[in-house]
Order: structure tokens, then C-alpha cells, then sequence
């Protein structure tokens, strides 16, 4: 193991004990703190002192993001607006933004919760990192470069917005770390390839994340790009980037969990689900200081195992994420995630990793379309590939969904090249 943290190995019993002793606190300084919990733990009879430890996180109720629209902006701060040194937000683009704020001591948690996950990802101080994720009120680009600064690594803070200049940098800087979502590392990929660069740059680690992306993936980032990806998951409600991240054997993301104590609940019946079963994550925020949350409602599906990684870090590792509780597509009786679409697609050859789902509705029935991006050498005078080709995705995404969809087969960059999250889906369906 690299990075020598003692907390990372704790035995379970000594997590345990740390996490109970923390949650009690939390919970006695938000009901005195916030008056929207406060409210919230008397409606179901409840005080600080019948929380004794983790045991009982499951009297608490839930918090989720309506919760934080409901209080917006500040609502839910836990402390005076003079200790809050930074101010992150949402984009509100499905509804009002979420408002969270950081205290020094948060902005110090934070970076060395990203230091930690990077420290997985085999960063370190003799790195040079490209920062390509967005700055601003997006958590991130300044929760990656914060956390790479604290590990010692020199840092690049590119965004995004200019790919030619990025993968300029990348050679002329000699970077040898990158941290942005995994589909704009494709898209630089393919940007590396076009301009005859692949054999140019240092490049040997990415640390990805921002939205959900398949094993498959993964592996085609690091047979294109001949580097190493990791899997680093945040958001920005609970902190933002650095909250999991995977190591180099890539069985599960460990969790920081002495600062979020994770539960798997079912989205049906909020009960909390078997370790190795799929549910929701729910996140309770052990030490944050300027907006703590109680068993926040992430949406993310996912499992949690508690065994020990072969890594040594004894911290419980949550799986790759299976896709989003309000990301499931319900089409014609049958649950349908992009993350099944994506992983089905890989597994054809002749695909680019670039697709568009648009779902609709026609005389009263679902439909689905997926448009693929495929090699051009399908677009010449005879066009019967074409045909095979469309029929064997066809016959894949049945066996992967248990439905009937409509392919599209279109050229090489037709599609829309994302920098930031991308988006697979557009639903036009509009109900009678």
C-alpha cells in the first residue's frame, strides 16, 4: 500500500467506534444548529440522546434534494455565514440549484479526501496533473485541484472548453495525470489519434468521474491512451470528488469513511438492503461543518462490501455504479439504464463509445432509438455491412435489455462530443 493513512486501515470495530462517536456529535450540533432538522427529528419524537451510535441511524430520517431546494439557499447551514469560506452550486438546470457551503476546515477535509483517492490512482508528488474539469461553482475542478495540490503533484488547472490546447499542453508539459469524466477523456483520445500524438505524450493515469461510465470503458481508455483509469466518485451535496475512489485492482471504490458513513437502502421501500445487494446509496456526513446532511438520498445504485481489499485498505468498498434510480428509463413495462446500453455496445467491435438514446412515445406506445457511431469503412458503395452490422447491434441490445429497439448507424463524428457530463438520453415522450 502507498499511501500510509491509519484510518484506511482500521479494523471494523475501530471504525465503528470512530464513526459512532462522530455521528452523535453531528447529530447533537445540527438539532441545536439547523432548525430545518431540528423540526424534522421532533416530528418522529426524536433527540440527540436517543442516537448512541451508528446502531441507530436508521431512526433518523431521510434528507434529500428537495430538502435543499426547499431551504435554498442557506437553509441548511450549520454554521454562521462568517465561518463559510466557499460557496458551491448546482447548475439547476432540472429545477432550483443546491447551494453548499465549505468552511476551512471542510476545504482541508476535502483536499485530503481527494489526495487520498489520487494516492489510489498511484499520483504523486512527482506528477503533473491536468485539472479538466470544469471551475466555477461545479465542485470539480477546484475539489481535484485542491486535492492534488495537498498530495504535492503539480498541477495544470485546464478545464475544459479547448481540446487542441489541452492535449498541447499534455506534450509540451510532459503530464503525466489527467482528472476529467470519462467521456471527455475519449474525446481527447480521439483528438490525440487524429493529430498523430498518442506516441507523444507522458500520459499514465486518469482519475474519472462525474458521471457513470462501464468497466468496458474503462478498459478501452487505457488500451487507447496505454495508461492506467481510476473510478473517483463525489457529489457535490455531500462534498464533491473525492468521497470513493478505486484502487489498482479496481474491486469497488473504498469510501472515506471516516468522514461519510455510507448505507445501501432499497428505493422502494427505504429499508436498508444486505452488503452485496443492489440499492441506493445514502450518505450521512460525519465531520462536515458548514452543511451537514443526514442519511442524504444520492439516487446512485450500487452494493457495498465491507471485506478486506486485497490493497490492504480495510475500508468498505462500494461497486461501480449500476446507473441512477431517476436515470432509469421505463419503456414499455421494462427498466432500461444508458449504463446497460453503453456496456452492451462496447462489446461490438465495429462501435465507436458514442451513442444517443432518444426515446418517444407513438400512438400511445414507448419507442427507442439508438443512434451509433460506427468505423466509416461502413459508409462506402456497398452499403449491405451496414445492414449486417445494424442488425447484430440490434440482436446485442435486445439480449442486453429484453427490448426491441430501433439502431441508427451513423459516421464518426456525427454525435455531440461532451467536455462536461455527457448526456445520452433525450426523452420526448409526452404522456396523454
Amino acid at each position: 500500500m502507498i499511501w500510509n493513512e491509519a484510518k484506511e486501515c482500521m479494523s471494523r470495530d475501530e471504525m465503528t467506534h470512530l464513526q459512532s462517536a462522530r455521528l452523535c456529535k453531528l447529530i447533537d450540533r445540527v438539532y441545536h444548529n439547523v432548525e430545518y432538522y431540528r423540526k424534522k427529528m421532533q416530528a418522529v419524537g426524536l433527540e440527540p440522546g436517543d442516537i448512541n451510535g451508528i446502531e441507530d441511524i436508521t431512526k433518523l430520517p431521510y434528507t434529500t434534494k428537495d430538502d435543499l431546494r426547499d431551504t435554498y439557499p442557506f437553509g441548511l447551514f450549520a454554521v454562521p455565514r462568517s465561518q463559510i469560506v466557499r460557496i458551491h452550486a448546482s447548475s439547476g438546470t432540472t429545477g432550483k440549484a443546491t447551494v453548499v457551503g465549505y468552511t476551512r476546515r471542510d476545504i482541508d477535509v476535502w483536499s485530503e479526501c481527494v489526495a487520498r483517492s489520487m494516492t489510489m490512482a498511484d499520483i504523486g508528488k512527482d506528477d503533473t496533473i491536468q485539472i479538466a474539469y470544469g471551475y466555477g461553482l461545479f465542485t470539480g475542478g477546484l475539489g481535484a485541484h485542491y486535492g492534488a495540490e495537498n498530495l504535492g503533484a503539480t498541477v495544470v488547472p485546464m478545464s475544459t472548453g479547448n481540446t487542441k490546447k489541452l492535449i498541447t499542453m499534455m506534450e509540451d508539459f510532459g503530464v503525466t495525470a489527467i482528472a476529467c469524466t470519462p467521456s471527455y477523456l475519449l474525446h481527447v483520445a480521439e483528438t490525440l489519434e487524429a493529430e498523430g500524438m498518442l506516441g507523444r505524450i507522458k500520459l499514465r493515469r486518469a482519475v474519472c468521474g462525474a458521471e457513470p461510465w462501464t468497466e468496458n470503458m474503462r478498459k478501452l481508455i487505457e488500451d487507447w491512451l496505454h495508461i492506467k483509469a481510476h473510478d473517483i466518485y463525489g457529489l457535490s451535496e455531500v462534498m464533491g470528488p473525492g468521497v470513493a475512489c478505486d484502487c489498482s485492482f479496481h474491486n469497488g471504490l473504498h469510501v472515506h469513511e471516516d468522514h461519510f458513513l455510507p448505507e445501501i437502502i432499497s428505493p422502494a421501500t427505504l429499508e436498508p438492503v444486505a452488503d452485496g445487494e443492489t440499492g441506493e446509496l445514502v450518505f450521512t456526513t460525519l465531520t462536515k461543518e458548514g452543511i451537514p446532511l443526514i442519511r442524504y438520498r444520492t439516487k446512485d445504485l450500487t452494493s457495498i462490501d465491507r471485506s478486506v481489499c486485497e490493497c490492504g485498505r480495510t475500508t468498505a468498498r462500494i461497486s461501480r455504479f449500476k446507473g441512477r434510480s431517476d436515470d432509469m428509463l421505463i419503456i414499455r413495462g421494462v427498466n432500461v439504464f444508458p449504463s446497460q446500453v453503453e456496456a452492451a455496445l462496447l462489446e461490438v467491435d465495429e462501435t465507436t463509445p458514442n451513442y444517443m438514446m432518444i426515446v418517444d412515445r407513438v400512438d400511445h406506445q414507448d419507442t427507442l432509438e439508438v443512434q451509433v457511431e460506427v468505423e466509416e469503412r461502413f459508409f462506402d458503395d456497398d452499403m449491405r455491412g451496414l445492414d449486417q452490422l445494424s442488425k447484430k447491434i440490434q440482436l446485442v441490445l435486445k439480449q442486453a435489455l429484453g427490448l426491441a429497439v430501433k439502431i441508427t448507424l451513423v459516421e464518426p463524428h456525427t454525435l455531440e462530443r461532451f467536455e462536461g457530463k455527457a448526456k445520452h438520453v433525450i426523452d420526448k415522450r409526452k404522456y396523454d
